[in-house]
Protein backbone atom coordinates (compact mmCIF):
# COMPACT_ATOMS: atom_id res chain seq x y z
CA UNK A 1 0.00 0.00 0.00
CA UNK A 2 1.30 3.38 -0.71
CA UNK A 3 1.79 6.39 1.50
CA UNK A 4 -0.98 8.84 0.35
CA UNK A 5 0.04 11.50 2.80
CA UNK A 6 2.78 13.83 1.78
CA UNK A 7 6.54 14.04 3.40
CA UNK A 8 6.48 15.65 6.49
CA UNK A 9 8.79 17.99 4.74
CA UNK A 10 6.46 19.23 1.83
CA UNK A 11 2.87 20.38 1.52
CA UNK A 12 0.60 19.95 -1.39
CA UNK A 13 -0.22 22.96 -3.33
CA UNK A 14 -1.57 24.44 -6.97
CA UNK A 15 0.02 25.61 -9.55
CA UNK A 16 -1.36 29.43 -10.87
CA UNK A 17 1.74 29.92 -13.29
CA UNK A 18 3.07 27.32 -16.01
CA UNK A 19 4.67 29.19 -19.01
CA UNK A 20 6.92 27.88 -21.41
CA UNK A 21 9.67 30.88 -21.92
CA UNK A 22 12.15 29.07 -23.94
CA UNK A 23 12.04 25.70 -25.83
CA UNK A 24 11.78 23.22 -23.27
CA UNK A 25 12.72 25.73 -20.64
CA UNK A 26 9.62 26.19 -18.11
CA UNK A 27 8.75 28.93 -15.68
CA UNK A 28 6.31 27.70 -13.20
CA UNK A 29 4.75 29.13 -9.98
CA UNK A 30 2.21 28.72 -6.77
CA UNK A 31 0.92 30.60 -4.33
CA UNK A 32 4.26 31.62 -1.72
CA UNK A 33 3.16 30.31 1.52
CA UNK A 34 6.36 31.22 3.23
CA UNK A 35 8.87 33.96 3.59
CA UNK A 36 12.67 32.99 2.17
CA UNK A 37 15.92 35.32 1.61
CA UNK A 38 16.78 35.89 -2.65
CA UNK A 39 19.30 32.15 -3.49
CA UNK A 40 17.44 29.90 -1.34
CA UNK A 41 15.99 26.78 -2.88
CA UNK A 42 13.17 24.88 -2.61
CA UNK A 43 12.23 20.76 -2.52
CA UNK A 44 9.64 19.83 -5.74
CA UNK A 45 7.84 16.79 -6.26
CA UNK A 46 4.55 15.83 -7.93
CA UNK A 47 3.43 13.04 -5.92
CA UNK A 48 4.58 11.32 -2.21
CA UNK A 49 6.07 7.92 -3.04
CA UNK A 50 9.21 9.48 -5.09
CA UNK A 51 12.03 11.70 -3.58
CA UNK A 52 11.91 15.50 -4.62
CA UNK A 53 14.28 17.38 -6.61
CA UNK A 54 15.48 20.69 -5.42
CA UNK A 55 15.57 23.99 -7.69
CA UNK A 56 16.30 27.21 -7.07
CA UNK A 57 14.06 30.35 -6.40
CA UNK A 58 13.49 32.14 -9.01
CA UNK A 59 10.88 34.86 -8.12
CA UNK A 60 11.45 37.81 -5.75
CA UNK A 61 10.97 37.34 -1.85
CA UNK A 62 7.56 39.50 -1.74
CA UNK A 63 6.10 38.22 -4.83
CA UNK A 64 2.63 36.76 -4.09
CA UNK A 65 3.93 33.56 -6.25
CA UNK A 66 6.96 31.50 -5.47
CA UNK A 67 8.51 29.95 -8.92
CA UNK A 68 11.20 28.08 -10.42
CA UNK A 69 12.60 28.12 -13.73
CA UNK A 70 13.69 24.59 -15.33
CA UNK A 71 15.17 23.04 -18.55
CA UNK A 72 13.52 19.15 -19.15
CA UNK A 73 15.82 16.37 -18.80
CA UNK A 74 14.43 14.44 -21.17
CA UNK A 75 15.83 11.02 -19.67
CA UNK A 76 15.13 11.94 -15.98
CA UNK A 77 12.16 11.85 -14.06
CA UNK A 78 10.34 15.05 -12.56
CA UNK A 79 11.03 17.62 -15.74
CA UNK A 80 9.23 15.67 -18.49
CA UNK A 81 6.19 15.32 -15.64
CA UNK A 82 6.21 18.67 -15.03
CA UNK A 83 6.24 20.24 -18.33
CA UNK A 84 2.46 18.45 -19.06
CA UNK A 85 1.07 20.20 -15.87
CA UNK A 86 -1.20 23.43 -16.22
CA UNK A 87 -2.70 25.78 -13.61
CA UNK A 88 -4.96 24.49 -11.27
CA UNK A 89 -2.67 21.35 -11.17
CA UNK A 90 -1.02 19.98 -8.10
CA UNK A 91 2.92 19.29 -6.74
CA UNK A 92 4.49 19.04 -3.34
CA UNK A 93 6.97 21.72 -1.90
CA UNK A 94 9.16 22.32 0.79
CA UNK A 95 9.57 25.59 2.95
CA UNK A 96 12.61 27.41 0.96
CA UNK A 97 15.96 26.49 2.74
CA UNK A 98 19.11 27.33 1.90
CA UNK A 99 23.08 29.53 2.45
CA UNK A 100 23.49 30.57 -0.80
CA UNK A 101 21.68 33.82 0.31
CA UNK A 102 22.38 36.87 -1.77
CA UNK A 103 23.47 40.11 0.05
CA UNK A 104 24.06 44.04 -0.72
CA UNK A 105 27.27 44.00 -1.03
CA UNK A 106 29.48 44.08 -3.86
CA UNK A 107 29.94 41.30 -5.83
CA UNK A 108 29.78 39.24 -9.45
CA UNK A 109 27.19 36.84 -10.04
CA UNK A 110 28.32 33.84 -12.73
CA UNK A 111 25.93 31.80 -14.07
CA UNK A 112 25.02 29.29 -16.75
CA UNK A 113 21.27 28.53 -18.22
CA UNK A 114 18.75 28.19 -15.80
CA UNK A 115 21.56 28.49 -13.20
CA UNK A 116 20.40 32.53 -13.61
CA UNK A 117 16.78 32.01 -11.28
CA UNK A 118 18.48 32.71 -7.79
CA UNK A 119 20.29 35.99 -9.46
CA UNK A 120 16.78 36.92 -10.54
CA UNK A 121 15.12 36.53 -7.21
CA UNK A 122 18.17 38.47 -5.90
CA UNK A 123 17.68 41.30 -8.56
CA UNK A 124 14.02 41.10 -7.60
CA UNK A 125 14.72 42.03 -4.04
CA UNK A 126 16.95 44.97 -5.03
CA UNK A 127 20.16 43.57 -4.63
CA UNK A 128 21.82 44.57 -8.03
CA UNK A 129 22.94 47.65 -7.65
CA UNK A 130 26.53 46.96 -7.03
CA UNK A 131 26.86 43.93 -8.92
CA UNK A 132 28.76 42.28 -11.95
CA UNK A 133 26.62 39.51 -13.67
CA UNK A 134 27.78 37.24 -15.92
CA UNK A 135 25.20 34.61 -17.66
CA UNK A 136 26.43 32.41 -20.30
CA UNK A 137 24.43 30.16 -22.56
CA UNK A 138 24.16 28.39 -25.99
CA UNK A 139 21.57 30.03 -28.24
CA UNK A 140 20.82 33.93 -27.68
CA UNK A 141 16.75 32.77 -26.68
CA UNK A 142 17.97 31.36 -23.63
CA UNK A 143 19.23 34.73 -21.91
CA UNK A 144 15.72 34.47 -19.57
CA UNK A 145 14.97 38.10 -17.67
CA UNK A 146 17.44 39.62 -19.87
CA UNK A 147 15.11 43.03 -20.08
CA UNK A 148 15.25 43.06 -16.39
CA UNK A 149 18.84 42.51 -15.82
CA UNK A 150 19.70 44.47 -18.50
CA UNK A 151 17.76 47.62 -16.82
CA UNK A 152 19.39 46.74 -13.17
CA UNK A 153 22.71 46.39 -14.06
CA UNK A 154 23.27 48.08 -17.85
CA UNK A 155 26.68 47.89 -18.05
CA UNK A 156 27.51 45.29 -15.49
CA UNK A 157 25.33 42.42 -17.00
CA UNK A 158 27.32 40.61 -19.21
CA UNK A 159 26.04 38.25 -21.82
CA UNK A 160 28.43 34.89 -23.09
CA UNK A 161 27.20 32.75 -26.08
CA UNK A 162 29.04 29.78 -26.86
CA UNK A 163 27.10 28.75 -30.08
CA UNK A 164 25.85 31.89 -31.77
CA UNK A 165 27.16 35.43 -31.93
CA UNK A 166 25.53 38.81 -32.33
CA UNK A 167 26.83 42.60 -31.68
CA UNK A 168 25.95 43.11 -28.23
CA UNK A 169 26.91 39.18 -26.62
CA UNK A 170 30.60 38.67 -26.12
CA UNK A 171 31.34 35.19 -28.57
CA UNK A 172 32.27 32.45 -25.79
CA UNK A 173 31.15 30.63 -22.49
CA UNK A 174 31.70 32.34 -19.39
CA UNK A 175 34.92 30.82 -18.39
CA UNK A 176 36.75 32.22 -21.30
CA UNK A 177 35.29 35.86 -20.64
CA UNK A 178 36.61 35.04 -16.84
CA UNK A 179 40.21 34.26 -17.95
CA UNK A 180 40.44 37.27 -20.31
CA UNK A 181 39.40 39.74 -17.35
CA UNK A 182 42.07 41.70 -15.70
CA UNK A 183 42.62 42.78 -12.17
CA UNK A 184 39.33 41.00 -10.93
CA UNK A 185 38.49 42.93 -7.38
CA UNK A 186 39.70 40.06 -5.14
CA UNK A 187 37.63 41.79 -1.90
CA UNK A 188 34.34 40.84 -3.18
CA UNK A 189 32.58 37.61 -2.97
CA UNK A 190 31.70 35.51 -6.73
CA UNK A 191 28.77 33.90 -6.65
CA UNK A 192 28.52 30.72 -9.52
CA UNK A 193 25.65 28.91 -10.46
CA UNK A 194 25.36 25.90 -12.88
CA UNK A 195 26.71 22.90 -13.65
CA UNK A 196 29.15 21.13 -11.80
CA UNK A 197 31.55 21.07 -14.92
CA UNK A 198 31.30 24.54 -15.20
CA UNK A 199 31.36 25.80 -11.23
CA UNK A 200 34.41 23.88 -10.82
CA UNK A 201 36.36 25.29 -13.92
CA UNK A 202 35.35 28.49 -13.00
CA UNK A 203 36.15 28.37 -9.14
CA UNK A 204 40.11 27.36 -10.60
CA UNK A 205 39.82 30.56 -13.21
CA UNK A 206 39.30 32.90 -9.91
CA UNK A 207 41.82 31.15 -7.77
CA UNK A 208 43.86 31.82 -10.36
CA UNK A 209 43.26 35.40 -10.35
CA UNK A 210 43.95 35.68 -6.90
CA UNK A 211 40.60 35.33 -5.66
CA UNK A 212 40.77 33.61 -2.12
CA UNK A 213 38.98 30.58 -1.72
CA UNK A 214 36.29 31.93 0.68
CA UNK A 215 35.04 34.43 -1.39
CA UNK A 216 33.73 31.89 -4.02
CA UNK A 217 29.62 30.61 -3.07
CA UNK A 218 29.18 28.01 -5.29
CA UNK A 219 25.39 26.60 -5.83
CA UNK A 220 25.85 23.48 -8.41
CA UNK A 221 22.99 21.83 -10.73
CA UNK A 222 22.72 18.59 -11.39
Amino acid sequence: MHNTQPPAELFKTTLTRHDEISPDVFLIGFKREHDFQPGQAIKLGIDTENAPRIYSICSGPKDDELCVLFNIKHDGFLTPKLTTLKPGDSVYASAPYGTFLGTQDSAWWIATGTGIAPFHAMTAAGMADNKVLVHGVRHLDQFYFSERFASALGKNYHRCCSAEESTDTFSGRVTRFLSEQKNLPTDQRYYICGQATMAVETRDILIGKGIPFSNIITEIYF
